[in-house]
């Protein structure tokens, strides 16, 4: 009889700084106090322990964007995972910031596919093979395409970004580094749920993948998707959960021979508070709070941002802010800058700066009507494709878009009640990502746009105009008014 060994995984995906916790149903919910005192928890009643976290866990908080990320490293380092993969935000302060975070952190971080493009070097660490009481655990770590569109100022860095050539890596890195002591093989992606769907189909069964532990995408699974013999596995966004598995390893055959997964709550009912890293989470939120705890403003009502893809209350407020007294027609506001679901109706400094994070220049662009509707078009018919995880666009007053997935048609685009037709010129306003993008993310070639007329940037910082335009005004309101309409 062949012996066999127990293996607990832990993991967690988009933390997002959400590091405080929260109080919800009489109890505190998540926190990364909460959080370390389940993980301490599982570690001492378990031999076997590994914690794995699939990307971003930058942005979101003002104790992460106040420290350019040096507060997150340092309260990961207390947390103590055994691997963490890149997400998309993790390049949010810049490259080279990254890779100085990197040297702060106490803990290895993997990506299988980024690369310096002059001699193919890769930037990170591409794997990493623990050793947990003699099992051996490899982890490869591979990042969605977005990575290389948030660093397009950087021309020497280069992403293996399709799922084939992504697959592609994982073979050679395991024809090189996987020995017949390997106990499970994991790949720890940040590249959404439907791509890791679409890399599990297509990776070879002699590489003996046995799981997918994802990210990017916030999607929460109540149980693992299984393709083509590999579960794949998410856990939502933030830290009021974590996935956790019970792996059974045959350690004579070197593979995974059955396993258990399920979503785990992070409460305080359930969860014992790690008083040092409580310690040192407050000492950070106590700085902060002294900077930026100052009121604002105060909404008529708490208004909400239910889903990056769909017309939205916050989303129409952001977009007529950068509306107001502008030189453009119509604002196309980035859904995905929106990073939390509420805001109001008590709105502090702090509130605003984790609501809109990223603090973007915005360009001016003329498109012609064709080009627009085109824009609304794709953006919206990718929005159903992708199930949500492709760029999606909040549109200010007096747009109204509706787009019938039914019959792939855009059967409204208007302005201000009248239908843009193909050969009128409009003033469009895009956030710096996006127009560095612009060819990717609305399937229309910005060199033609701007062979008509080049871009301008008519706003240095969108986050300034939010806060000067709140702060001067009281009662604020926003509805959603039927802008955007999508039939399915």
């Amino acid at each position: 009889m062949n012996n066999t060994e127990k293996l607990v995984l832990l993991h967690s995906n988009d933390m997002h700084g959400d590091f405080l916790a929260e109080a919800r149903d009489g109890s505190e919910v998540g926190g990364v106090s909460l959080l370390s005192g389940y993980i301490k928890q599982q570690r001492e009643e378990n031999p076997n322990v590994i914690y794995a976290i699939a990307g971003d866990m930058f942005r979101g908080s003002v104790i992460d964007s106040e420290y350019r990320g040096f507060s997150t490293i340092d309260l990961m380092n207390f947390l103590n995972p055994d691997v963490v993969t890149l997400g998309n935000h993790e390049v949010d302060y810049g490259l080279t910031h990254l890779l100085f975070l990197e040297k702060c952190a106490k803990f290895p971080i993997v990506n299988a596919n980024m690369y310096i493009k002059t001699n193919h070097t890769r930037l990170f660490t591409p794997y990493v093979t623990l050793n947990v009481n003699g099992l051996n655990v490899m982890f490869i770590g591979i990042i969605t395409e977005e990575v290389l569109a948030s660093t397009r100022g950087e021309a020497i860095i280069g992403t293996f970004v399709d799922v084939w050539d992504a697959a592609k890596q994982v073979g050679v890195i395991i024809d090189n580094y996987k020995t017949t002591r390997t106990d499970l093989t994991i790949l720890l992606t940040h590249i959404g749920y439907e791509n890791d769907i679409e890399l599990a189909k297509i990776l070879n069964p002699e590489w003996r993948v046995d799981m997918i532990i994802g990210g990017h995408s916030h999607t929460l699974l109540k149980k693992p998707k299984v393709i083509n013999g590999v579960p794949i596995v998410q856990v939502g966004v933030g830290t009021d959960q974590i996935g956790r598995f019970e792996i059974n390893i045959d350690t004579d055959e070197h593979r995974m021979t059955d396993y258990s997964w399920e979503v785990v709550p992070i409460t305080s009912k359930t969860c014992p508070v790690d008083p040092v890293l409580e310690e040192v989470l407050q000492s950070y939120k106590q700085q902060t709070d002294r900077k930026y705890g100052r009121l604002l403003t105060v909404f008529k009502r708490e208004l909400t941002h239910p889903s990056r893809a769909q017309e939205t209350e916050l989303g129409n407020l952001f977009a007529d802010l950068l509306q107001v007294d502008s030189s453009f027609d119509v604002m196309f506001y980035g859904s995905g800058s929106i990073r939390k679901k509420v805001l109001g109706p008590i709105v502090r400094y702090q509130d605003l700066l984790e609501v809109v994070p990223f603090q973007n220049r915005v360009y001016m662009l003329e498109v012609n009507g064709k080009q627009f509707r085109h824009m609304c078009y794709h953006y919206l018919k990718q929005s159903i494709l992708t199930k949500g995880e492709s760029e999606f666009y909040q549109l200010s007053a007096g747009m109204k878009v509706v787009y019938n997935y039914l019959t792939d048609s855009l059967d409204e685009c208007s302005l201000n009640g009248k239908e843009i037709e193909y050969d009128q010129w409009i003033k469009i306003a895009v956030q710096s990502f996006h127009y560095l993008n612009f060819t990717e993310f609305f399937d229309v070639d910005i060199k033609e746009v701007e062979e008509h007329k080049k871009a301008r940037m008519v706003i240095t910082n969108d986050f300034s105009i939010f806060e000067e335009l709140l702060s001067s005004a009281n009662n604020t309101d926003a509805q959603v008014e039927g802008r955007i309409t999508i039939i399915q």
